[in-house]
């Protein structure tokens, strides 16, 4: 059965939206949780804040590559 190339372009931008989504959640989950940089001891370490400044700055580059993805987007069937 043949798909609709539109349908199949936009079935994929879901898709790679998602695993990117969720590759930049790994990473942050290993980085932070697992290897302690997530949680203050008492204070924050330069550990805690150079995380939270990678937490940030990949977050904003998420958003970034995600909105240039989607800019220009039309609806299935225009």
């Amino acid at each position: 059965m043949e798909e609709e190339p539109d349908v199949k372009e936009f079935l994929i931008r879901i898709v790679q939206t998602i695993s990117m989504a969720i590759v930049w959640l790994l990473i942050n989950m290993c980085v932070g949780i697992y290897f302690d940089f997530a949680f203050f001891e008492g204070h924050p370490s330069a550990g805690n804040y150079i995380f939270y400044a990678w937490f940030l700055l990949s977050f904003a580059w998420l958003i970034s590559y995600l909105r240039k993805k989607w800019k220009g987007w039309k609806e299935i069937g225009e």
